[in-house]
């Protein structure tokens, strides 16, 4: 059997050495017949190469000098003879014309919308605070005026006023006097001795002329009111009356009678609506309220007249109620202010010919700048000067750019370079156009969520110190925007999700909205109304929520035009209804359960050292898909049944099977537009390692006794082509795939010996040099082999074992 299967592979081996020889001669016929462009093409690389030291300095000039071209366009047609020189001849008018002086009439014009008038509208809000808290103050003292009773309480006809007003609030001892003289002097009709205008003995005499009118019954019903009346009126005296102003009685208003208190709310009440219907300005002097007041308190009619007790308290309580209900109304302001400026005339400039313009050795004022402008004899150039000016200034710029980007440890590559520089380009091209609402969100977003913020931050900056340099722009609206693109670019790479970037541009519009009116509160001292300042900062807000839906609107387009990744691409591509991924886990449902196991090892690697855990997530579940193009060949796919390995019977060609999973998976990468590190792991997660077991197979057939053919077993054909991991990713990735298949074959191992086949398994690794280039040390291939075998425990945890049912 050994005889006749090394008979089968050196008849085999004889076949491919015909067909390589035969391959051999015609590829030297070709390149024969193809020497001279083969060595065009090859000198052609060699230059390519020698040159790519250049090519960031290549692009640094480019870079300066489009920045240059855009901000510099005030320079391209410049005035020699501008307002301001002197006219180096006398210049007259070559014909007549008529020209219109734009500046002028724009100056006029604006000057007109300043000095307009506002116009002022009644704030019905403040009106209706007005109202309720001189309403307070009313039904507070009518409360109190209902504990102490209505007054008059009898007829004046029984008692006058100032009798009812006296027994109502005179000392108990002064209506015991009253009660026991009227007693002891009943049926006589003797008037007491007393002194003259005693309100005592009015008191006495008042009411024994009652008495003498009516019946003892009568007279005791009405001691009783009395008596009554002074309690309620004590009670009234003992709460507070909640104004607390100064009076010359404080119990002034509980002496007003009803109709007087009537008359006193009424004219309180009317005087208040009729101020406040004409409007009360902000900054209105006191004085000039207080004489409106005492106006509108005054009445001509006898019987609506204030009482002049509480004229003093009624004026005071409005001054303290009133406040100004005059706002702006902006609509009709901004409308009469368009009125006043469409009403100043175009301002007309004429000249007749031979007129003189301007004298030789005079300085060229306006009028005459603009006569020169229509004649074009303002000799019109290129002001190389400032050009140079502001190119220096632009490299400066660039050149602490670089800096700081090379001190953030900011590496990138030449399309990285190019798509920042559009970036930038395309935001000075949108203020060039007066937009004030600057793209630095969208900036922010989108270098944030491909590069990092340290890149965002640089940007950022010197996108905010060239467009002040060059253009005027309004500083608020800029630091608005540029507070909205630092906060963009610290958290768009830390979003997962379009979603979680949709919140973040609302956050942007808020910051934005935020820092506007701040800056706008500080430093605008023109007062145009609070209503006009949240107007335009919402709709600076609303610019910023506006680049952010820009921003994830390009951020796919981008990232596929310059082979970028990102967090939330990365969660894309990992989805596991990808197609090339359904299709794995069909047509390879081995390899696909093997990816799965391998993907969860290295996440957790990559985790604990703080490497890219989405492009390793990415990257792992890509990196077998070249299986696909014959699922068989590989074990994890034949589910028991017979091995193609052995049908073959030929160790070198199922070594190019193998290994052509790499090429093929390349292949289907590229089909399907993976990124360029995402197609990574697909050769270097296999790097250059030895397929071992075909190779000792091959170097069994050799050593075996009859082989006259003297074959040889090149070790170059049994390794994959390469290259070595790249990146400590993708050594994550090669170690966790030559892990799982050995930590699955434990069963009852324990953790010692897990960890030392493990590691067994990443020094083999190591000795064969496929960790050189990946960045990983000594010390982290340790912790990466005892992060791995804690995973592998988790899947292999102890359990409970239950009984067997029995059967009753």
């Amino acid at each position: 059997m050994k005889k006749l299967r090394l008979f089968d592979f050196q008849k085999n081996q004889g076949r491919q050495q015909k067909l390589l020889s035969h391959s051999r001669a015609s590829t030297n016929q070709n390149f024969q017949k193809l020497g001279f462009l083969s060595s065009f093409v090859t000198s052609w690389l060699k230059l390519w190469r020698g040159l790519e030291k250049y090519h960031s300095i290549a692009v640094f000039c480019l870079t300066a000098i489009a920045l240059t071209t855009v901000l510099g366009h005030r320079f391209y047609n410049q005035p020699r003879l501008a307002i301001g020189t002197i006219a180096p001849q006398t210049i007259t008018a070559p014909y007549n014309v008529r020209v219109e002086d734009i500046e002028t009439t724009k100056a006029e014009r604006k000057a007109a919308r300043t000095i307009a008038a506002p116009i002022l509208k009644i704030n019905e809000t403040v009106n209706q605070q007005v109202q309720a808290q001189l309403q307070v103050v009313l039904d507070s003292i009518n409360e109190s005026r209902s504990i102490a009773g209505s007054f008059p309480f009898v007829e004046t006809s029984t008692l006058s006023i100032s009798v009812q007003r006296y027994l109502r609030s005179c000392p108990k001892s002064d209506w015991k006097l009253v009660t026991t003289t009227l007693l002891n002097q009943s049926g006589s009709k003797n008037q007491p001795s007393m002194p003259a205008n005693n309100p005592t003995a009015e008191a006495i005499i008042e009411l024994q002329a009652h008495s003498w009118r009516t019946s003892p019954q009568t007279v005791a019903k009405l001691i009783n009111k009395i008596t009554q009346i002074r309690q309620q009126y004590s009670q009234a005296k003992a709460q507070d009356i909640s104004d607390s102003r100064e009076l010359p009685n404080n119990l002034l208003l509980l002496e007003l009678s009803d109709k007087e208190w009537k008359i006193t709310q009424a004219a309180i009440n009317n005087s208040s609506d009729r101020i406040l219907t004409q409007g009360i300005a902000p900054g209105l002097p006191p004085d000039i309220i207080q004489s409106a007041i005492n106006i509108q308190l005054k009445s001509p009619d006898p019987n609506t007249r204030l009482p002049k007790t509480v004229e003093t308290w009624a004026r005071e309580l409005l001054i303290d109620v009133l406040q100004p209900n005059l706002v702006d109304d902006v609509a009709k302001t901004k409308k009469q202010a368009e009125y006043a400026a469409l009403a100043v005339n175009t301002v007309m400039l004429e000249v007749q010919q031979g007129e003189t313009i301007v004298t030789a050795g005079q300085e060229i004022n306006h009028t005459a700048f603009v006569l020169l402008d229509r004649f074009d004899l303002s000799r019109r150039e290129i002001n190389w000067y400032g050009l140079w000016q502001l190119g220096f200034f632009v490299s400066a710029a660039l050149g602490v750019f670089t800096l700081v980007k090379r001190q953030l440890g900011c590496n990138l590559q030449q399309r990285d370079r190019i798509l920042a520089m559009l970036l930038t380009l395309s935001t000075i091209l949108i203020a060039t156009l007066g937009v004030n609402y600057t793209s630095l969100p969208a900036i922010g977003l989108l270098l944030g969520s491909f590069y990092g913020r340290s890149l965002g931050f640089a940007v950022i900056a010197l996108v905010t110190v060239l467009l002040p340099a060059s253009l005027g722009i309004d500083v608020d609206y800029l630091l608005a925007g540029a507070a909205g693109g630092v906060l963009a670019s610290s958290l768009a790479g830390k979003m997962r999700s379009r979603e979680e970037l949709a919140l973040l541009g609302v956050a942007v519009g808020l910051i934005e909205a935020t820092v506007f009116l701040l800056i706008d509160f500080i430093f605008n001292q023109i007062n145009i109304g609070w209503y006009v300042r949240w107007q335009q900062a919402g709709l600076v807000g609303l610019s910023g929520l506006a680049w952010s839906i820009v921003a994830i609107g390009l951020s796919p387009y981008l990232e596929y035009l310059f082979d970028l990744v990102t967090p939330i691409r990365l969660a894309e591509l990992a989805n596991p209804n990808r197609p090339l991924l359904k299709r794995l886990a069909t047509n390879a449902p081995g390899t696909f359960q093997h990816t799965l196991f391998v993907s969860t090892l290295a996440e957790a690697a990559a985790k604990e050292l703080a490497c890219n855990v989405e492009l390793v997530r990415a990257g792992t579940f890509y990196h077998d898909i070249g299986k696909l193009h014959d699922p068989q060949s590989f074990i994890e796919n034949q589910m028991g049944g017979p091995n193609k390995h052995d049908e073959i019977n030929n160790p070198w060609l199922s070594a190019e099977i193998i290994k052509k999973h790499v090429s093929a998976g390349l292949a289907m990468a590229r089909k399907y537009r993976l990124p360029k590190a995402v197609r990574a792991f697909i050769p270097e997660h296999q790097g250059t390692i030895l397929i071992a077991y075909f190779h000792h197979q091959a170097q069994q057939l050799a050593a075996e006794v009859d082989n006259p053919s003297g074959i040889v077993v090149d070790e170059r054909n049994f390794r994959y082509d390469g290259p070595i991991p790249q990146s400590p990713e993708t050594g994550i990735v090669m170690l966790a795939d030559a892990c799982e298949a050995a930590l699955r074959s434990l069963k009852d191992a324990t953790y010692e010996e897990a960890l030392a086949m493990v590691n067994k398994i990443l020094r083999s690794r190591w000795q064969d040099n496929q960790m050189i280039n990946s960045g990983l040390t000594r010390d982290q291939m340790s912790r990466i082999a005892e992060i791995f075998v804690k995973v592998w425990l988790q899947f292999h945890h102890k359990r409970i074992a239950y009984p067997k049912a029995s059967n009753s």
